[in-house]
């Protein structure tokens, strides 16, 4: 047989089952504020802009509803860019002025693949210029050309 332990100071107000249900209650409200913040914080953290890949590129680039922004650097985009991109790094100071006024037209930035993050000052520059539709071709000019694309040459 077990012996029975004495708890001296029992305050019988913490069982209380109103007291427990109003703690209940608060601490789902503060784990949904805290679940609300950490994901917002992974967005905001994130840094990425959608990605769009090789055959949807073509598709707009077709249709001639797309500004791209080669971010190669200037001798990169002489030897072949994607057809009727921009040479950013020639005209980053101007870029504003090559863009289209549609803030809600579609902004595509790209550099060497996928693990080259060059496309984020292009991608930057539009969206501080207010352009709200700026995505991200991961796959870059190697992809392009892995794919069997053409490229323009300068």
């Amino acid at each position: 047989m077990l012996p029975f332990i004495r708890v001296q100071n029992y305050d019988p107000g913490c069982f209380n089952p109103k007291i427990n249900t109003n703690l209940k209650i608060i601490m789902k409200k503060l784990l949904a504020i805290l679940s609300c913040v950490l994901i917002s914080a992974s967005f905001s953290f994130a840094g990425e802009y959608p990605d769009i890949s090789i055959t949807e590129m073509k598709e707009v680039i077709k249709s001639g509803k797309v500004t791209v922004l080669d971010v190669m650097g200037s001798g990169s985009y002489k030897r072949g860019h994607v057809p009727g991109a921009i040479d950013f790094k020639a005209n980053a100071k101007n870029i504003g002025v090559l863009l289209p006024k549609d803030k809600g037209a579609l902004i595509v930035a790209y550099c060497g693949g996928p693990s080259c993050n060059a496309y984020k000052a292009a991608a930057k520059a539009a969206e501080e210029l207010g352009y709200t539709n700026v995505k991200h071709m991961s796959a870059g000019i190697s992809g392009w050309l892995q794919a069997g694309e053409k490229t323009d040459k300068s």
